[in-house]
Protein backbone atom coordinates (compact mmCIF):
# COMPACT_ATOMS: atom_id res chain seq x y z
CA UNK A 1 0.00 0.00 0.00
CA UNK A 2 1.20 3.72 -1.02
CA UNK A 3 2.65 5.78 1.87
CA UNK A 4 -0.24 8.56 2.30
CA UNK A 5 0.84 12.09 1.55
CA UNK A 6 -0.88 13.42 4.83
CA UNK A 7 -1.08 11.13 8.05
CA UNK A 8 -2.29 12.73 10.90
CA UNK A 9 -2.42 10.73 14.32
CA UNK A 10 -3.82 11.61 17.58
CA UNK A 11 -4.33 15.60 16.65
CA UNK A 12 -5.88 17.05 19.46
CA UNK A 13 -6.48 20.91 20.10
CA UNK A 14 -7.29 23.14 23.15
CA UNK A 15 -8.30 26.69 23.52
CA UNK A 16 -8.28 26.68 27.15
CA UNK A 17 -10.64 24.72 28.90
CA UNK A 18 -12.47 24.30 24.94
CA UNK A 19 -11.29 21.07 23.28
CA UNK A 20 -11.95 21.61 19.34
CA UNK A 21 -10.22 18.82 18.21
CA UNK A 22 -10.08 15.28 20.32
CA UNK A 23 -7.63 12.68 18.61
CA UNK A 24 -7.93 12.95 15.16
CA UNK A 25 -6.70 10.27 12.70
CA UNK A 26 -6.72 10.77 9.07
CA UNK A 27 -4.97 9.86 6.33
CA UNK A 28 -4.42 11.50 2.66
CA UNK A 29 -3.66 9.72 -0.49
CA UNK A 30 -1.40 11.09 -3.00
CA UNK A 31 -3.76 12.97 -5.97
CA UNK A 32 -6.90 12.57 -3.63
CA UNK A 33 -10.19 14.31 -3.34
CA UNK A 34 -11.41 14.58 0.33
CA UNK A 35 -14.71 16.38 1.47
CA UNK A 36 -14.40 17.62 5.00
CA UNK A 37 -18.53 18.05 6.71
CA UNK A 38 -19.71 18.93 9.95
CA UNK A 39 -22.31 21.45 11.78
CA UNK A 40 -20.83 24.74 12.58
CA UNK A 41 -18.18 24.11 15.67
CA UNK A 42 -17.32 20.72 14.94
CA UNK A 43 -13.97 21.33 14.49
CA UNK A 44 -13.22 21.80 10.44
CA UNK A 45 -11.69 24.81 10.59
CA UNK A 46 -9.58 24.34 13.39
CA UNK A 47 -8.27 21.28 11.53
CA UNK A 48 -7.05 22.66 8.10
CA UNK A 49 -5.96 25.65 9.80
CA UNK A 50 -3.58 23.38 11.62
CA UNK A 51 -2.60 22.00 8.52
CA UNK A 52 -2.21 25.88 6.82
CA UNK A 53 0.58 26.34 10.16
CA UNK A 54 -1.73 29.18 12.04
CA UNK A 55 -2.84 26.71 14.59
CA UNK A 56 -0.38 24.33 16.19
CA UNK A 57 -1.66 21.04 17.80
CA UNK A 58 -1.79 20.71 21.56
CA UNK A 59 -1.25 17.21 21.37
CA UNK A 60 -0.52 14.34 18.00
CA UNK A 61 1.96 14.13 15.36
CA UNK A 62 1.72 14.65 11.95
CA UNK A 63 3.65 12.99 8.87
CA UNK A 64 3.53 14.51 5.67
CA UNK A 65 4.99 13.05 2.26
CA UNK A 66 6.87 10.36 4.60
CA UNK A 67 8.43 12.57 7.26
CA UNK A 68 6.89 14.48 10.59
CA UNK A 69 6.32 18.03 10.32
CA UNK A 70 5.35 20.42 12.96
CA UNK A 71 4.36 23.88 11.06
CA UNK A 72 5.48 27.13 13.03
CA UNK A 73 3.60 29.03 10.58
CA UNK A 74 1.80 29.25 7.05
CA UNK A 75 5.27 29.98 5.50
CA UNK A 76 6.18 26.50 7.06
CA UNK A 77 3.66 24.79 5.83
CA UNK A 78 3.74 26.39 2.26
CA UNK A 79 7.21 25.86 1.91
CA UNK A 80 6.25 21.36 2.87
CA UNK A 81 3.59 22.13 -0.54
CA UNK A 82 0.39 22.79 1.71
CA UNK A 83 -1.57 25.97 0.10
CA UNK A 84 -4.65 27.23 2.24
CA UNK A 85 -7.14 29.11 0.31
CA UNK A 86 -9.22 30.61 3.49
CA UNK A 87 -12.93 31.24 3.75
CA UNK A 88 -12.16 35.60 3.83
CA UNK A 89 -9.66 34.66 0.78
CA UNK A 90 -6.86 37.13 2.50
CA UNK A 91 -6.81 39.52 -0.51
CA UNK A 92 -5.27 42.69 -0.73
CA UNK A 93 -7.99 44.71 -1.78
CA UNK A 94 -5.84 48.06 -3.03
CA UNK A 95 -4.37 45.91 -5.18
CA UNK A 96 -4.71 44.52 -8.03
CA UNK A 97 -5.09 41.30 -9.62
CA UNK A 98 -1.71 40.45 -10.78
CA UNK A 99 -0.02 41.55 -7.70
CA UNK A 100 -2.66 39.53 -5.33
CA UNK A 101 -1.83 36.42 -7.50
CA UNK A 102 1.96 36.86 -6.59
CA UNK A 103 1.93 38.21 -3.44
CA UNK A 104 4.50 36.46 -1.40
CA UNK A 105 6.60 35.72 -4.26
CA UNK A 106 6.55 38.91 -6.44
CA UNK A 107 8.94 37.84 -9.79
CA UNK A 108 11.96 40.42 -9.98
CA UNK A 109 14.21 41.20 -13.39
CA UNK A 110 17.75 42.31 -13.02
CA UNK A 111 19.03 45.04 -14.88
CA UNK A 112 22.94 45.35 -14.40
CA UNK A 113 22.91 46.04 -10.43
CA UNK A 114 19.01 47.06 -10.45
CA UNK A 115 16.56 44.74 -9.51
CA UNK A 116 13.20 45.81 -10.54
CA UNK A 117 9.73 44.33 -10.03
CA UNK A 118 8.77 42.27 -13.11
CA UNK A 119 4.99 43.88 -13.66
CA UNK A 120 4.79 42.20 -17.58
CA UNK A 121 5.75 38.90 -16.85
CA UNK A 122 3.33 38.70 -13.92
CA UNK A 123 0.20 40.22 -15.45
CA UNK A 124 1.12 38.04 -18.42
CA UNK A 125 1.37 34.48 -16.25
CA UNK A 126 -1.80 36.36 -14.23
CA UNK A 127 -3.77 36.53 -17.28
CA UNK A 128 -3.24 32.88 -18.65
CA UNK A 129 -4.24 31.42 -15.14
CA UNK A 130 -7.66 33.46 -15.31
CA UNK A 131 -7.93 32.10 -18.29
CA UNK A 132 -7.43 28.35 -17.16
CA UNK A 133 -10.36 28.90 -14.89
CA UNK A 134 -12.53 30.23 -17.23
CA UNK A 135 -12.53 34.16 -17.03
CA UNK A 136 -11.32 37.05 -18.83
CA UNK A 137 -10.44 38.99 -15.75
CA UNK A 138 -7.62 41.57 -16.94
CA UNK A 139 -5.11 41.91 -14.51
CA UNK A 140 -4.86 45.47 -13.87
CA UNK A 141 -8.24 45.27 -12.15
CA UNK A 142 -8.08 46.63 -8.16
CA UNK A 143 -9.32 43.48 -6.21
CA UNK A 144 -11.27 45.64 -4.10
CA UNK A 145 -13.95 46.41 -6.78
CA UNK A 146 -14.39 42.94 -7.79
CA UNK A 147 -17.72 40.61 -7.13
CA UNK A 148 -17.28 38.10 -4.84
CA UNK A 149 -16.57 35.15 -6.63
CA UNK A 150 -14.20 37.56 -8.74
CA UNK A 151 -11.99 37.65 -5.72
CA UNK A 152 -12.51 34.00 -4.84
CA UNK A 153 -11.03 32.83 -8.21
CA UNK A 154 -8.58 35.26 -7.44
CA UNK A 155 -7.52 33.73 -4.01
CA UNK A 156 -7.47 30.13 -6.51
CA UNK A 157 -5.21 31.65 -8.74
CA UNK A 158 -2.54 32.52 -6.58
CA UNK A 159 -2.89 29.26 -4.63
CA UNK A 160 -2.03 27.32 -8.32
CA UNK A 161 1.10 29.98 -8.31
CA UNK A 162 2.70 27.94 -5.34
CA UNK A 163 2.28 24.36 -7.19
CA UNK A 164 1.17 22.64 -3.94
CA UNK A 165 1.30 19.30 -3.33
CA UNK A 166 -1.80 19.33 -0.65
CA UNK A 167 -4.70 22.12 -1.82
CA UNK A 168 -6.75 23.13 1.28
CA UNK A 169 -10.27 24.54 0.42
CA UNK A 170 -12.60 26.35 3.20
CA UNK A 171 -15.74 27.12 1.38
CA UNK A 172 -14.20 27.62 -2.07
CA UNK A 173 -17.92 27.41 -4.25
CA UNK A 174 -19.97 30.05 -1.03
CA UNK A 175 -19.63 33.28 -3.12
CA UNK A 176 -19.55 31.45 -7.02
CA UNK A 177 -21.62 31.35 -9.10
CA UNK A 178 -23.42 28.09 -10.82
CA UNK A 179 -21.53 28.18 -14.01
CA UNK A 180 -18.07 29.63 -12.10
CA UNK A 181 -18.96 26.25 -9.67
CA UNK A 182 -18.38 23.90 -12.20
CA UNK A 183 -15.65 25.58 -13.73
CA UNK A 184 -14.21 24.95 -9.68
CA UNK A 185 -15.05 21.53 -9.85
CA UNK A 186 -13.57 21.07 -13.31
CA UNK A 187 -10.16 22.91 -12.01
CA UNK A 188 -10.25 20.32 -9.17
CA UNK A 189 -10.39 17.52 -11.35
CA UNK A 190 -7.24 18.85 -13.35
CA UNK A 191 -5.27 19.35 -10.14
CA UNK A 192 -5.88 15.87 -9.31
CA UNK A 193 -5.03 14.36 -12.49
CA UNK A 194 -1.47 16.18 -11.96
CA UNK A 195 -1.04 14.55 -8.73
CA UNK A 196 -2.55 17.33 -6.29
CA UNK A 197 -4.34 16.42 -3.42
CA UNK A 198 -7.72 18.34 -2.16
CA UNK A 199 -9.29 18.65 1.25
CA UNK A 200 -12.35 20.81 0.56
CA UNK A 201 -14.59 22.13 3.63
CA UNK A 202 -18.30 22.64 2.01
CA UNK A 203 -21.75 22.65 3.56
CA UNK A 204 -22.51 21.61 -0.46
CA UNK A 205 -22.93 18.15 -0.58
CA UNK A 206 -23.29 18.13 -4.30
CA UNK A 207 -19.94 19.92 -4.50
CA UNK A 208 -18.68 16.65 -2.31
CA UNK A 209 -20.42 13.93 -3.95
CA UNK A 210 -19.21 15.45 -7.61
CA UNK A 211 -15.17 15.55 -7.03
CA UNK A 212 -14.25 13.92 -3.87
CA UNK A 213 -12.98 10.29 -3.01
CA UNK A 214 -13.95 10.15 0.39
CA UNK A 215 -16.42 12.47 2.42
CA UNK A 216 -15.06 12.67 6.43
CA UNK A 217 -17.50 13.68 8.76
CA UNK A 218 -16.58 16.09 11.75
CA UNK A 219 -18.60 15.86 15.17
CA UNK A 220 -17.95 17.30 18.50
CA UNK A 221 -13.98 17.55 16.99
CA UNK A 222 -13.95 13.59 16.64
CA UNK A 223 -14.35 12.52 13.36
CA UNK A 224 -17.38 10.72 13.40
CA UNK A 225 -17.27 8.55 10.10
CA UNK A 226 -16.98 8.23 6.90
CA UNK A 227 -18.84 8.16 3.58
CA UNK A 228 -17.71 6.59 -0.16
CA UNK A 229 -19.85 9.07 -2.02
CA UNK A 230 -20.67 7.21 -4.73
CA UNK A 231 -21.04 3.66 -3.21
CA UNK A 232 -25.12 3.81 -2.97
CA UNK A 233 -27.80 6.37 -4.84
CA UNK A 234 -26.81 10.45 -3.79
CA UNK A 235 -29.99 11.33 -1.81
CA UNK A 236 -29.20 8.01 0.58
CA UNK A 237 -25.46 8.95 0.66
CA UNK A 238 -26.43 12.24 1.72
CA UNK A 239 -29.01 11.34 4.10
CA UNK A 240 -26.03 9.24 5.81
CA UNK A 241 -23.84 11.90 5.76
CA UNK A 242 -26.49 14.61 7.31
CA UNK A 243 -27.03 11.68 10.19
CA UNK A 244 -23.43 11.35 10.84
CA UNK A 245 -23.03 15.28 11.23
CA UNK A 246 -26.10 15.12 13.70
CA UNK A 247 -25.21 11.77 15.49
CA UNK A 248 -28.91 10.09 14.08
CA UNK A 249 -27.11 7.28 12.68
CA UNK A 250 -30.18 4.75 13.56
CA UNK A 251 -32.33 7.11 11.52
CA UNK A 252 -30.05 6.85 8.47
CA UNK A 253 -30.49 3.06 8.29
CA UNK A 254 -34.15 3.00 9.02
Amino acid sequence: MATPLLELRGISKSFGPVTALDRVDLDIGAAEAIGLIGDNGAGKSTLVKILSGLYPPTAGTMRFDGREVRFGSPSDARNAGIEMIYQDLALCGDLDVAANVFLGRERRRRYGPFTFLDRPGMEKAARQVMRELGTDLEPGRIVGALSGGQRQLVAVARALQFEPRLMLLDEPTAALSTEKIRVLMGLIEQLKARGVSILMISHRFTDILHVCDRVVVVRQGQIAGEVAPHAQAPDKTMALMHALMTGDTLGAVA
